[in-house]
């Protein structure tokens, strides 16, 4: 069977299934959507997931009373449902500065929840890169206020694919339509939705 790393490039065929596999690591429990497939990665019996999801039902995986089912049986909760964006090394370049001690609730956030990350800033926003779900480089910007409706948001996701030479992915809450807009203007493509579970509190 695939591993996570490899179906989060290569998604599963838009055939309805369903398919469960063991998280990599701690940061990659959760379920991930694709085109009529599911992936669900956790330390769940198959068995269980297909007695608790109700049959034909596409969007079952990412509702609420099955995401509360596989929390309680991990004993872990449910965080934000996002849209998943990957984009390949390039972009367009940004003086950034390094700022890897910083202390901002981006960055403080952003070492919560992956290892090796790393931050830079530039005049009003930062960007930092660290590793997440199976390994992946995870972007996440941060505008100051007043700097937004510049582009800015934009250039700092551009200038994330130039910091590594490998793909880059981005996690977008789909209300935040700014963030989607960055996103897709910076090069990233959509792949897909997520939800990850998270130690409680």
């Amino acid at each position: 069977m695939a591993s996570l790393s490899e179906l989060l490039v290569s998604p599963p065929p838009a055939d309805g299934g369903v398919t469960v596999i063991d998280p990599p690591d701690e940061r990659s429990v959760g379920v991930f959507a694709f085109t009529a497939h599911h992936v669900i990665s956790a330390p769940v019996a198959e068995d269980w997931v297909r007695s608790v999801l109700p049959a034909g039902d596409l969007s079952a995986p990412l509702n609420p009373p099955f995401l509360t089912a596989l929390s309680a049986r991990c004993g872990l909760a449910v965080n934000n449902i996002d849209a998943i964006f990957l984009a390949p090394p390039g972009g367009l370049p940004l003086e950034l500065r390094p700022a890897d001690d910083l202390d901002h609730a981006r960055a403080n956030r952003a070492r919560e929840h992956r290892a090796d990350v790393r931050v830079w800033t530039v005049d009003g926003g930062l960007v930092t890169l660290g590793r997440g779900v199976a390994g992946r480089w995870e972007v996440s910007v941060e505008v100051d206020p007043a700097a937004r409706g510049r582009g800015l948001g934009r250039a700092l996701f551009s200038a994330a694919r130039t910091l590594v030479d490998e793909l880059v992915w981005a996690q977008v809450a789909p209300g935040n339509a700014a963030s989607v807009r960055a996103v897709l203007a910076a090069g990233f493509l959509p792949v897909g939705a997520e939800v990850l579970l998270i130690p409680a509190g």
